[in-house]
């Protein structure tokens, strides 16, 4: 068995995290994040296939940094050639991909550092470019891969703008109509969750893909979310259902959890679903309900709780409800007590109210 090569620390993991994130050379980059992966613990097969290297050529990175310190990190090739250059693009076909990067390639799908290479090949009439050097330009270009943040076609964008002006000073009219009374701004949703799996990534040996069970049943159950953003209290309900009935109830358990009345007032944030305007809904003292602009969910922060809420049920099968209430119901648990500050800083949007104490108090 060959021996396992360890990682002599010249430089601290803070430090090579530093020199991978700021080296301009994509070479030395690539040395540097290899370098900063096995500082973390990772082994140097593990880490090669995370950067893009071959086995052979990673060993020879770490063996040359343990012998010879950060400078053997220097792209040697590149100080060869002096002031020759070993870019594939000129600036002005850097610019010309930029600007086919704005339409979909050729094959209509989507831009990958692959297609980057071949578009390379065909502009330059270069054979064989390594699809590393796609990557590299889409990089260089400073694109990343990033999730789109959704945004409703019929979302008005001045209405949006406004709620967020709006909203601090809902705030400040409440204080100054109670002011014995302490004013705390909270967002409220709701969540569905069944027996149909919920299916994400997770981290698993290389080689192995994970397999998660899976028996489609139709049934299901809501979870209630509310939260302080400022502060990152929540509170939590599981329910069978969303109507009028329910979400009444659910209010009246909220403001006694809270303590809403008198000395407590709590403006509520929330959507403008049909249970949620109807005026058969039973409003408890204190509580006073401020409605988000028509298609904004991207505005409230009780949409950011379901992705926490659910990772005790991803990947997993469960026969019944109970079952998975039963979990959801520890896991509500969990985060009201233990998970506040994650919270505070997964829902506390830049625009959105701080918390202030009143001053009577």
């Amino acid at each position: 068995m060959a021996k396992k090569l360890k990682l002599t620390p010249h430089l601290s993991e803070a430090a090579l995290k530093k020199h991978y994130r700021s080296s301009k050379d994509p070479i030395e980059s690539r040395r540097f994040h290899l370098l900063w992966l096995m500082s973390q613990g990772q082994q140097l097969t593990q880490a090669a296939t995370v950067v893009g290297l071959s086995h052979s050529y990673a060993r020879k990175v770490v063996k040359a940094y343990n012998e010879h310190g950060i400078e053997s990190l220097n792209n040697g090739l590149k100080q060869k050639r002096g002031a020759r250059s070993d870019a594939l693009l000129s600036p002005e076909q850097q610019e010309k991909l930029r600007a086919a990067l704005d339409e979909p390639p050729e094959d209509g799908g989507q831009w990958s550092g692959p297609k980057v290479a071949r578009w390379i090949e065909k502009e330059t009439g270069r054979a064989g470019v390594w699809n590393q050097r796609g990557w590299d330009y889409l990089k260089k270009l400073k694109y990343s891969w990033q999730r789109p943040r959704p945004h409703h076609a019929k979302a008005n964008i001045e209405a949006q703008q406004a709620f967020k002006i709006s909203l601090p000073e809902r705030q400040n009219e409440l204080e100054a109509k109670h002011p014995e009374a302490e004013v705390e701004v909270w967002a409220t949703d709701e969540h569905r969750v069944g027996l149909k799996p919920i299916v994400r990534k997770t981290w698993s040996p290389i080689g192995e893909r994970p397999v998660a069970q899976s028996n489609h049943q139709y049934e299901w159950t809501y979870v209630y979310g509310f939260i302080c953003p400022a502060t990152g209290a929540s509170e939590w309900c599981l329910a069978p259902r969303v109507n009028v009935k329910w979400f009444s109830q659910v209010l009246a358990d909220f403001a006694c959890a809270v303590g809403a009345g008198v000395q407590k007032r709590i403006l509520l944030v929330l959507d403008g679903a049909g249970w949620h305007r109807s005026s058969k809904l039973e409003i408890p003292e204190g509580i006073a309900l401020e409605f988000l602009p028509a298609y904004s969910p991207e505005l409230q922060p009780a949409e950011r709780l379901w992705s926490v809420l659910d990772e005790p049920i991803v990947n997993r099968c469960f026969e019944t409800i109970e079952a998975i209430e039963e979990v959801l119901a520890e896991r509500c648990r969990v985060l009201s007590s233990t998970m506040v500050e994650c919270l505070r800083k997964l829902t506390h949007f830049h625009w959105w109210p701080t918390h202030r104490s009143n001053a009577l108090h």
